[in-house]
């Protein structure tokens, strides 16, 4: 055995080295570690407790190691004597045992990460203690809080702690907002791609918690979002976390929140840990935020200059180069009266932002429409094609899936390729639930509830009955008791897939009710 690596190390990291301290305290405690419960347990860089295991000599068993129980004396005083920094809710958590157990379960079977959203999952004992942390901090019943992004489903940790917590989800993951329902604790659930903007329904929130990319575009991208779907007096709660070795995009990231005039509350060291993210320790600070009388005026300013890339992998990665441009041939034999999205300067015809799109209704009334779609941001396509009456749409991008099935009610696609396809309004159907399900999808910016009762009020007077506004929004809440407040733009598509059928139980009930 060998001390002198280990004490050049220590030495070496001086006021630091209380990270190397620890994980030398728990290899010499005769348990058996592997290489990333050591980086989850200390909230130490991979790279870091590499450094450290080169000057050990250990013993292992498969994939984890330990210091041999004959060697442990000669380290004890190396070893940090000190707990970590207090977890302030560390001692509430064995009275949430049947509740820990619970989340387990679901994020065991929670749709898998997709790497090109930097998705790392939280472990269940993190997304408990965030629901307890909000409930310390907080009183909860009535509470409106805000999910902004929750591959980590802290939104049902919350549900289960407090119950009388009012959640709601935005994600543009739509396997996330299907599981999350399928759950049934009462989140709402809304489809987001945020750098397009939040959704109306998304405003008004006491709190907000978001686990961003963890980069200075995706955490000033998010936490602006998170801000405006924020009352004035509303907190923002901020996972965020680097590598002791990398304070310079600390640094940057702070700044982020700095530019929009945020002030620190409190910040909680590691109080985030996940399975992955080692190059970060497996670890994030928690922050919690408060809005200022400057933030709006900041977060509208920070926003008219947001780029699609906010990612570290993938298509919008941040070292992607710059908005995707549709190219000009993908035009031919196609004369648009309007261009949305990002195509070359030297086209004519009127052009809009896509986020503007997606916000309200085109002034005009285009009949032909021209949509760019960059990478990255193909799960946007179905609310494009909703935000326009146009009679033919031309949608272009890189690698274009298929459209989902519900929309052929509005539309026939033809001339499809893998970078573009013709979206054709077929004609106004005839039969009663097509009609009513044809005018929910063709008022993409109104709410569905208010659509589908003033056409089912329609169809019962052409039948010669009378449906009164009351008996409309029973029949509706029956048939989906998620449409409230939504528009078709911000619904999951699991929740769309279901309109088709959940509109003609409606239909069919008409001559029951009237």
């Amino acid at each position: 055995m060998e001390r002198d690596g280990v004490e050049r190390l220590l030495t070496e990291a001086r006021a630091d080295s209380r990270r190397l301290r620890h994980a030398l305290a728990l290899l010499c405690d005769g348990q058996w570690w592997t290489l990333a419960g050591l980086v989850r347990e200390t909230a130490t860089s991979r790279r870091t407790i590499e450094a450290l295991l080169r000057e050990l000599t250990l013993e292992h068993d498969g994939d984890r190691m330990r210091v041999p129980l004959i060697d442990t004396p000669a380290y004890q005083d190396l070893i940090a004597v000190a707990p970590p920094p207090e977890d302030p809710v560390a001692h509430l958590v064995p009275h949430y045992a049947h509740v820990l157990d619970r989340l387990a379960g679901l994020i065991a079977k929670a749709p898998r990460a997709r790497h090109v959203l930097d998705h790392v999952s939280a472990t269940p004992e993190t997304v408990l203690r965030r629901a307890l942390l909000l409930g310390a901090r907080f009183w909860l019943p009535g509470t409106r809080l805000l999910c902004v992004g929750d591959h980590d489903l802290t939104s049902l940790a919350v549900k289960l702690v407090h119950p009388e917590t009012d959640v709601t989800v935005v994600d543009v993951d739509e396997r996330i907002l299907a599981y999350i329902d399928e759950q049934r604790l009462g989140v709402r659930t809304r489809w987001a791609d945020l750098r397009l903007g939040l959704p109306a329904s998304a405003r008004d929130h006491d709190l907000a918690l978001t686990d961003p990319p963890y980069t200075p575009e995706g955490i000033g991208l998010f936490v602006a979002r998170a801000v405006e779907g924020l009352r004035d007096e509303g907190r923002v709660l901020l996972a965020y976390g680097a590598s002791e070795r990398t304070p310079m995009l600390a640094l940057k990231v702070q700044q982020e929140l700095t530019e929009l005039n945020l002030a620190y509350e409190a910040v909680y060291p590691d109080f985030n840990r996940y399975f992955g993210a080692e190059a970060i320790g497996s670890a994030a600070d928690l922050y919690l935020l408060r809005p200022t009388s400057k933030t709006r005026p900041a977060v509208q300013s920070r926003l008219s200059r947001q780029s699609t890339a906010i990612y570290t992998q993938g298509p919008q990665s941040i070292e992607s180069a710059g908005p995707s441009v549709a190219p000009a041939e993908s035009l031919a034999g196609f004369e648009p009266d309007l261009l949305v999205g990002e195509w070359p300067k030297d086209l004519t015809q009127p052009r809009v932002r896509l986020s503007t799109w997606l916000a309200k209704p085109h002034a005009t009334a285009p009949t032909r429409v021209a949509v760019s779609v960059p990478p990255g941001l193909e799960s946007a396509i179905p609310r494009l094609l909703l935000a326009t009456r146009a009679a033919h749409v031309r949608v272009v991008g890189a690698a274009l899936p298929p459209l989902p099935e519900v929309l052929t009610t509005v539309y026939d696609v033809r001339d499809a390729t893998e970078t573009a396809y013709d979206a054709v309004r077929r004609p106004e159907p005839t039969a009663e639930a097509e009609a009513v399900l044809r005018r929910i999808l063709d008022n993409g910016h109104a709410k569905i509830a208010n659509t589908w009762r003033e056409a089912l009020i329609a169809v019962a007077r052409a039948q010669g009955t009378t449906l009164t506004k009351n008996e409309a929004r029973a029949l509706i809440r029956e048939a989906a008791d998620w449409s409230d407040a939504l528009t078709p733009l911000e619904t999951p598509l699991h929740h769309l897939s279901a309109l088709p059928s959940a509109v003609t139980t409606t239909v069919t009930a008409l001559t029951t009710t009237t």
